[in-house]
């Protein structure tokens, strides 16, 4: 399956009520950046955010890569206009949206709730990074390919004995000086197992991730701000485990939020 292939039957109607029934009532955008303490980076994410019914669909993107005037046109439209016509960054949010108001992550009975505490950003972002960890299961001195980088899940990954091999369109260097690759394939040929965020999918690196995984017979764990929803069509289908955040996000709270995690082996 592929991501093509996943809009293609939400169109055609086989995930249950037709996209053409189901309204955006609201496109919005967000601009976000942070620095964490001790940290020389600041991270900055843009994000659209897709409001259908209970549910929000998410998606980051490139800066630059959509006009935040298109959440005007957008809002108001049906969900299988967005999927046919907007831009990747849309359509994903648009499938996140739908996916997300068809099974709720807290509805879903195959989902694991972990409470993230209330606290500073770096309590609550080491937090859900030592959570998507959790699901690595690894050997010591593991190759685990770190696509999309944030610097405590770096730690975390060493925390657990894995060897992390980071990968990012944007980083060059972690927080402690690692140089970080800007080649996927680098990172895809050698890893034992493979981590890569959401936002694979909003960049349409994703499917490759997805074949490459399945090749090597290697497990790919996705977590997921961006697309937690449509990432979870996934799984067991190449996607092994799944940490899923969906809106509002953690970072834009002090308060306890709540991530789901899913594993394809339990089914838990």
């Amino acid at each position: 399956m592929s991501v093509d292939q996943l809009v293609a039957d939400v169109l055609d109607g086989r995930h249950g009520t037709p996209a053409a029934d189901l309204v955006a009532t609201s496109v919005f955008w967000l601009h976000h950046g942070t620095r964490l303490a001790g940290g020389g980076v600041t991270y900055r994410n843009q994000y659209l955010l897709v409001r259908c019914g209970q549910a929000f669909g998410g998606c980051a993107f490139e800066a630059g890569e959509v006009d935040p005037a298109i959440c005007s046109g957008a809002s108001g439209s049906t969900l299988d206009t967005l999927l046919r016509e907007g831009p990747l960054p849309l359509r994903i949010a648009a499938l996140d949206a739908y996916l997300g108001q068809a099974l709720p992550h807290r509805d879903d009975p195959r989902a694991e709730r972990v409470e993230l505490p209330a606290g500073t950003p770096e309590t609550r972002a080491v937090a859900r990074d030592a959570a998507v960890a959790g699901l690595l299961g690894i050997e010591p001195g593991a190759k685990v390919g770190l696509i999309g980088v944030v610097n405590p899940l770096v730690a975390a990954i060493r925390e657990r004995g894995g060897d992390c091999l980071p990968c990012d369109l944007n980083l060059r260097t972690t927080q402690w000086g690692d140089p970080v690759t800007d080649s996927m394939a680098e990172v895809l040929d050698v890893a034992d197992v493979v981590v890569a965020t959401g936002m694979t999918l909003s960049n349409g690196s994703f499917d490759e991730i997805l074949r490459r995984c399945v090749k090597r017979a290697v497990p790919l764990i996705v977590y997921a701000q961006s697309g937690s929803a449509v990432a979870r069509a996934f799984l067991g289908a190449g996607v092994s485990a799944l940490s899923a955040e969906p809106f509002p996000f953690s970072q834009f709270s002090a308060e306890p939020t709540t991530l789901y995690r899913y594993r394809a082996e339990t089914g838990a």
